[in-house]
């Protein structure tokens, strides 16, 4: 069974993550796409829950081998992407799969599945949000917000290339909206 995909985009600190938890908890139907990283884990991340993490050799080998659906060097030497093993494990379990996944990921997943695929992308309020945001994480460094801020200023220019834009000025509201959504394109 080839279930539906929804794909949910956004520049890093906008709130896809949390808008994914949100339609998770409340629309049974969806399974989460664990990605696959090259990058380091954070501390209160766990491999296979959060991400799959790979070393970038392995990570350049499944590329190679034709292992990933889509994929991504979003930053030099980090790779990001979705393993075509998530979506058999997912639509083996009769589920529709959720991406929370980059804006070059969700555009590359909306080209593969069209019309079975349903793309959101999550606008922050402003670039100096976006900045406030990530900075109240506390994990990250001043030269790592600046490259993501950087990134985001792209990423915000391809937001038409989405289904649907959803502006994140108010949390609960963006989740009622991305919710509609879904709940529509699931029907």
């Amino acid at each position: 069974m080839e279930g539906k995909t929804v794909v949910i985009s956004a520049p890093s600190g906008a709130g896809k993550t949390s808008i994914v938890n949100f339609l998770l908890s409340r629309i049974p139907s969806l399974s989460f796409s664990i990605s696959a990283c090259s990058r380091t884990k954070r501390l209160d991340e766990i491999n296979g829950k959060n991400y799959y993490f790979l070393d970038s050799s392995t990570f350049k080998s499944k590329i190679s081998k034709g292992d990933f659906l889509e994929w991504e060097e979003v930053y030099p030497d980090h790779y990001y992407g979705t393993l075509n093993s998530e979506l058999e494990r997912i639509w083996g379990e009769n589920k529709h799969v959720v991406f929370d996944i980059d804006v070059a990921g969700g555009i590359n997943v909306k080209k593969r599945f069209h019309s079975n695929c349903i793309s959101i992308f999550i606008l922050p309020p402003s670039v100096g949000a976006l900045e406030e945001r990530l900075l109240s994480r506390g994990s990250e460094t001043q030269s790592s917000i600046d490259k993501r801020i950087n990134k985001a200023e792209q990423e915000i220019a391809k937001r038409s290339d989405f289904d649907h834009i959803v502006l994140n000025d108010d949390f609960t509201t963006a989740c009622e909206e991305v919710l509609i959504l879904v709940k529509n394109f699931l029907k």
